[in-house]
């Protein structure tokens, strides 16, 4: 699919914030792991969600889609395994999976695209090693084995600087091991909020975890069941997170739906008021009212997912802007650092790629170009967005790779006055 983009003066009106694509994950996975009935309203439809369902029926479990909700009847006892399961480009659902596969009693190999096979699981074969796992990856990349003999439990370690999929992959396994589980974490945990979101989940699901206050250890008691339980996924601030830029970008009056705090990336709203822009937030709804951008210092350790928007952001924005904590970003989709510099450099961009973020002066002359977003849903996104405030057209190449978390994207722009169109 190309998509092309045209400078865009302003933007107005009011739209929906789509559905969190990690709490549809977190969602599907413990309904799946319940003994019951539960129901899950307004989850997400895209690549990776499906990847998840498809995994978790492979599992045993009983999914029943619809428009507005999935019904889930779950499977307490992992008696049933696949011999393979496609995680297509989802490195949520391989890297929650493969904790979940060593519950059952057979050989399981988990693959998927070769964008997937670039991610990194190489820690979590460790932590599961650790934990009597019989596994094993392609050179610590997937595809990925498991033999299936259930979870022992005992002690276990990892980094928790690489992806904090590994802890949540984990937590949701060990609860069924035959005795305690404890995992310490050999470095500081990054995106901390990701990890709050799967404990939320699971203690929603009746599920006992102990955290340490530096979130550097965690304690699972054995033998525990999940409880079903309904949910209403909120909105998604990452996703959302591009819809608040373009308003910022343009000077526009927007608001954005559905939009609950303290739910991960929700940072992006204090972003935007140390850059200068007007907000106003409420219990579930986020209205940006304009305002001159200026530039900022970003620690994005926890919030790596909105680096893609803060430096287009930067990009307009009036001084020097300094990333720092991104080095995760490399081991991506795509080497996200890497791909924002060289296609954001095409526009005429004044950005530099450090050894973990980059360096941004603005504001800078945009002029359109042909994009090329490396088949990552977040780049295509962000090059988006540079294009509503670039002289002549963008060009998106391969843009349908944002279907992997924001399928609407390019339509919910529309709405709101991008000059977007589909070749």
């Amino acid at each position: 699919m190309l998509i092309v983009v045209e400078e865009t003066k302003v933007l107005t009106g009011e739209i929906q914030a789509p559905p969190s694509k990690s709490y549809t994950h977190r969602a599907i996975i413990a309904s799946a792991l319940s003994k019951g009935s539960s129901k899950i309203s307004f989850p997400l439809h895209s690549s990776d969600i499906t990847a998840t369902i498809n995994a978790c029926k492979a599992l045993g479990a009983s999914i029943i889609k619809n428009t507005k909700t999935l019904k889930i009847i779950g499977f307490p006892e992992l008696n049933v395994y696949p011999s393979y399961i496609d995680c297509r480009d989802s490195a949520s659902t391989l890297r929650f999976l493969t904790p979940l596969v060593a519950l059952t009693k057979g050989k399981t190999v988990l693959d998927g695209s070769v964008g997937l096979r670039r991610r990194p699981v190489d820690p979590l074969i460790k932590a599961l090693t650790n934990l009597g796992v019989h596994c094993s990856s392609n050179q610590g990349f997937p595809p990925v084995s498991v033999f299936g003999s259930g979870l022992k439990g005992g002690t276990t370690s990892l980094v928790g600087n690489v992806s904090s999929q590994f802890v949540t992959g984990l937590l949701f396994a060990c609860p069924f091991a035959k005795e305690e589980t404890k995992i310490t974490l050999t470095t500081p945990l990054e995106s901390k909020p990701y990890v709050n979101l799967t404990l939320d989940v699971l203690r929603y699901h009746d599920i006992a975890v102990e955290v340490s206050d530096n979130f550097r250890s965690f304690k699972i008691p054995a033998n525990q069941s999940y409880s079903p339980r309904d949910h209403v996924v909120p909105g998604d601030f990452s996703s959302a997170a591009f819809l608040l830029a373009a308003a910022a970008l343009t000077n526009s009056v927007v608001t954005v739906k559905n939009l609950f705090q303290n739910q991960p990336d929700s940072e992006i709203v204090k972003l935007l008021s140390k850059m200068g822009v007007k907000l106003r937030v409420s219990n579930n709804a986020v209205s940006l009212l304009g305002g001159k951008l200026k530039a900022i210092d970003i620690d994005a350790r926890d919030i790596p997912d909105l680096v893609p928007v803060c430096v287009v952001l930067a990009c307009a924005s009036e001084g020097t802007t300094n990333i720092w904590g991104a080095k995760r970003l490399q081991i991506k989709e795509s080497d996200r650092l890497g791909a924002l510099t060289s296609e954001l450099h095409k526009m005429g961009a004044d950005v530099t790629k450090t050894v973990d973020g980059m360096v941004i002066h603005g504001p800078s002359e945009l002029t359109g170009g042909v994009i090329d977003p490396h088949n990552d849903h977040r780049i295509a996104m962000a090059c988006t967005l540079a294009g509503l405030i670039a002289k002549g057209k963008t060009e998106i190449l391969e843009a349908q790779c944002v279907n992997k978390s924001y399928p609407n994207f390019f339509e919910d722009l529309r709405i709101l006055g991008a000059k977007i169109n589909v070749k």
